[in-house]
C-alpha cells in the first residue's frame, strides 16, 4: 500500500491543504457481497444500505461539507459516490466509532477495502435519463445551501431518503418559478 496526498478536494470545497489517503493498486476490484447493516435500520425512512453510513454523524456532528465526500458535484453533473479512498482517508487516521454498532459498521468498510471490493450503494436520488441536472450549475447558484434545496437537510437523517420528489418535473419548474430562471424545455432536456 502506498500513500498519497491529495491537495485541494474540488473547486468548492472548504477544505484546503493535504488529506493523507491510501490507494491500492495491482488487483481487479470485485462486486461486494450484498449484506445488510449490523444495525437494524428497517424503521428508518429510505434504503437500507450495505453499510450503516450516518449523514447525520459525518454532515452533522461532525460539520463536514458535502462537496468534501460527493466532490465531483461543484465541477460536473454527476456528484458521485464518495470513493473508498476518500472514506479511508478519514477512517485509517481515526480511532473507530465510539458505539460497538459504529465499530461494526466501519469493519465492514475496512474489511471491504482491505479485500478491494468496493461497496454497492444503493442509490437514493436519480433524475430521468433525459434530464440534464448540472449539479455544478445549481451549487453555483444556490450556495451553502445547494444540496439541501433538493436532497433535504440530510445532515439530520441518520439514513438518507427522498424528500423531494427530484425526478418530477414540476418539482424543478416550481424551484425555477420560484427563482425566476428559464423554463424553456431545452435548458433542461437534450
Amino acid at each position: 500500500m502506498r500513500q498519497r496526498f491529495l491537495v485541494g478536494v474540488g473547486a468548492l470545497t472548504m477544505v484546503a491543504g493535504a488529506l493523507v489517503v491510501f490507494s491500492r493498486q495491482g488487483h481487479a476490484q470485485q462486486p461486494a457481497a450484498t449484506t445488510v447493516a449490523a444495525v437494524d435500520t428497517g424503521s428508518l425512512k429510505g434504503p437500507r444500505q450495505p453499510i450503516f453510513f450516518r449523514h447525520d454523524i459525518h454532515a452533522g456532528q461532525k460539520q463536514i461539507p458535502c462537496q468534501y465526500c460527493h466532490y465531483s458535484a461543484g465541477v460536473s453533473n454527476e456528484p458521485g459516490i464518495p470513493s473508498m479512498q476518500t472514506c479511508m482517508g478519514c477512517h485509517n487516521l481515526m480511532v473507530s466509532g465510539s458505539t460497538p454498532e459504529n465499530k461494526a459498521e466501519i469493519k465492514k468498510l475496512k474489511d471491504a477495502w482491505k479485500d478491494q471490493k468496493p461497496v454497492e450503494w444503493v442509490r437514493v436520488h436519480m433524475v430521468a435519463r433525459h434530464v440534464h441536472f448540472p449539479h455544478s450549475q445549481h451549487i453555483k447558484a444556490l450556495g451553502p445551501q445547494a444540496c439541501a434545496t433538493c436532497h433535504g437537510n440530510v445532515s439530520r437523517m441518520p439514513q438518507v431518503f427522498k424528500v423531494n420528489n427530484v425526478n418530477n418535473m414540476g418539482f424543478c419548474i416550481s424551484c425555477h418559478l420560484e427563482r425566476k430562471v428559464s423554463r424553456d424545455c431545452t435548458v433542461c432536456h437534450y
